[in-house]
């Protein structure tokens, strides 16, 4: 490499010399990196939102009804069915979970709609962990956990000991918990007993929202599953079921659509702006490339100076897109707790593929040029 150091060297004086071109191929790659990392970590953060209760409550296998796709869309199972799952072979433990939502009267008079989690009376499966309280209270008359997160300001920051109504019927704050990810929908959370919540919620015929379920071995896990269908019914895994909800947003609701073709466009704006800045920047500077082919350039490190010059410009741009995303997201969630987007790895990943794209696409026609060139010509005009 250090043979190409002089002419590396070269490129770079070039790039930036010219502070108008390199200004408008930089600002053309940070807004489509901006634009594609945004739409994506806004679609990261409604599927990782839209799996929060699976991931609080932790379970190995959940039991539901085929006809579930996400985990407030629950459908009531008989009763029946929970004690054949316990008899199942390669099954621990089994324990229902009730998923239901209720309207809280808080104690100036206004409402707030709730999602209310009711856990098993025995075992408390799926508990959070409480930043104050003890768990044992929750079996106190009217006792409810509140999840402390993005939503817990709208039943106005309640303490332990707090009273307020759901369904006309009184709740008692027993303990405040913290869970690892909050709700996509903008609602706070109560945990109770799996038989209070099914007193004050409104429930059709069966109560059990879901079936809990811990195997006795890892290779246990197929066998429950076909015991189950057998049944007519469905169990998943945690992963399962968190990639069954990720795919009902992103195939069957215009979420996924709109942030494709967000993406694609983003794409487009980014290649369409640096591709035309830089071939004007090549044509501008074609004497130049001309004169150190007469002075005895190869054509490949012609090639190495554009292909320098695209790939730093990208990279920079790349930097300079993801750096102000961030940034934004930051200041939004001071002013916004529950805004729902974030950066992951897949979305870096996406939007660093796409700028080697955009840049590879801009240096294909620079480079198609520069090799044409006859410095001759050049020199002659």
């Amino acid at each position: 490499m250090k043979k190409y150091r002089g002419i590396l060297r070269i490129a770079y004086k070039l790039l930036i010399n010219d502070r108008g071109k390199f200004s408008a191929l930089l600002i053309g790659i940070t807004f489509a990196v901006f634009l594609i990392v945004q739409m994506t970590s806004m679609f990261a953060g409604i599927l990782d939102r839209s799996s929060a209760t699976v991931t609080n409550i932790g379970a190995s296998v959940w039991v539901m009804d085929p006809s579930v796709n996400t985990v407030a869309n629950s459908i009531p199972m008989p009763d029946y069915l929970l004690d054949a799952v316990r008899s199942m072979p390669g099954v621990r433990y089994a324990v229902p979970l009730y998923s239901g939502g209720g309207l809280v009267k808080l104690a100036d008079g206004s409402y707030q709609p709730v999602t209310v989690l009711g856990l098993d009376d025995t075992s408390l499966f799926g508990r959070p962990q409480l930043e104050a309280g003890r768990i044992e209270d929750v079996f106190a008359e009217n006792g409810f956990i509140v999840v402390k997160d993005a939503e817990y300001a709208k039943l106005r920051s309640p303490r332990i000991g707090t009273e307020f109504q759901i369904n006309d019927h009184r709740a008692i704050v027993t303990g405040i918990a913290k869970v690892a990810s909050n709700g996509l929908f903008g609602v706070p959370t109560l945990y109770t007993t799996y038989s209070r919540a099914t007193q004050y919620l409104p429930n059709s015929r069966f109560t059990t929202t879901y079936i809990l379920v811990e195997p006795k071995r890892n290779m246990d896990v197929a066998t429950i599953k076909h015991d189950v269908a057998r049944l007519g019914y469905l169990a998943l895994t945690e992963t399962e079921f968190n990639q069954r909800i990720a795919d009902f947003y992103k195939y069957q609701t215009g979420v996924g659509t709109n942030i494709l073709l967000m993406t694609v466009f983003s794409f487009i704006v980014g290649l369409s702006i640096s591709g035309q800045t830089f071939y004007t920047f090549i044509l501008e500077n074609l004497d130049k490339f001309g004169a150190l082919k007469a002075i005895g350039a190869k054509n490949e490190e012609l090639v190495l100076m554009i292909l320098f010059q695209a790939g730093f410009t990208a990279l920079t741009g790349y930097g300079l897109g993801v750096g102000l995303c961030s940034a934004i997201i930051a200041l939004v969630r001071l002013r916004i707790p529950d805004y729902a987007a974030i950066v992951t790895v897949g979305n870096l990943l996406l939007a660093f593929a796409m700028v080697l794209l955009i840049a590879a696409i801009s240096s294909y026609a620079g480079v198609r040029r520069v090799l044409r060139i006859d410095p001759f010509e050049i020199f002659r005009g």
